[in-house]
């Protein structure tokens, strides 16, 4: 009778294990294709300004002033692509902390809003080539992902530390876009 009592127990203790891993496994899962989701939600800002970008580069770009510490073009391209995942994973660490939570939609609202500058940030400056217009709306950028990296990292400390380079990036950005409006005026 104990026998049983002991393979009775021990099996369903082992179903419990199995099913926790199961959920595990599943939670899993699904963390990885929302932390995807996010990545490529923020790479797909980066794509976008591209568009505007590329095609400007050897062009209107190639031609204008730039100050002696503007960087090399290749160096764009991986900086940014580091930045957009690095945002991407801001982003899922904190939505990680609960989306019911009113802080967290507020910081994820934020964080929309200055994704949704970065990605308006290519078009007025390659695309339209409107300096001025493009240094003020990096300025309105640069205070929401000051305000953006400030939310994020109250709720989750990676979180914020992650949105530290894109707002040193968009720092020397804007010096580098008031230069260069500042030599073309």
């Amino acid at each position: 009778m104990i026998c049983r009592l002991e393979h009775a127990l021990v099996a369903n203790i082992s179903n419990e294990m199995l099913e926790y891993a199961g959920m595990e496994v599943k939670t899993m899962i699904k963390d990885i294709a929302i932390a995807l989701l996010f990545v490529i939600v923020c790479l797909a800002a980066g794509i976008l300004g591209s568009l505007y970008t590329a095609p400007s580069i050897p062009t209107w770009y190639a031609a204008i002033n730039k100050p002696v510490f503007n960087p090399p073009n290749y160096l764009f391209g991986p900086v940014w692509t580091f930045l957009y995942i690095s945002m991407g994973a801001a982003a899922f660490l904190v939505w990680k902390k609960g989306f019911e939570k009113k802080e967290v939609k507020f910081a994820l609202g934020l964080f929309a809003i200055q994704l949704a500058l970065n990605a308006a940030w290519s078009p007025l400056f390659f695309g339209l080539h409107w300096l001025l217009i493009s240094f003020i709306e990096i300025v309105v950028m640069w205070g929401f992902i000051l305000w953006t990296l400030l939310r994020f990292y109250r709720i989750s400390v990676p979180a914020g530390l992650l949105l530290v380079p894109y707002i040193l990036w968009v720092s020397f950005a804007s010096v580098l876009n008031f230069s260069i409006w500042w030599l073309n005026r």
